[in-house]
């Protein structure tokens, strides 16, 4: 009888609308907040902005999921973590 291993992890890497879940919300995000805006105080040049942003935030958004790259500066953790302690002096023993 054949077996499938269960895959707990589908969350990781689930696309809505070519975004990952956190990039979907913050889209989300601005356009409902985008939506208040123009409720709130109705104005055309509002509304052209308003849409123009939108667009340029999912844009923005379909680049970095994809090359996820961009998006990191620096690395921030070691490849490797190790307890031996530094001195000053280490690089000495390795001349004698």
């Amino acid at each position: 009888m054949k077996q499938y291993s269960v895959y707990r992890n589908i969350r990781v890497r689930a696309l809505i609308f070519g975004l990952p879940v956190a990039f979907f919300a913050l889209q989300m995000m601005a356009v409902v907040g985008s939506l208040m805006a123009v409720i709130f105080s109705f104005n055309l040049i509002l509304l052209i902005l308003i849409g123009i942003g939108n667009t340029v935030l999912y844009g923005v958004l379909l680049k970095l999921a994809q090359e996820p790259g961009m998006l990191q500066i620096r690395v921030w953790f070691p490849h490797s973590i190790s307890n031996k302690k530094i001195t000053p002096y280490e690089h000495c023993d390795e001349l004698s």
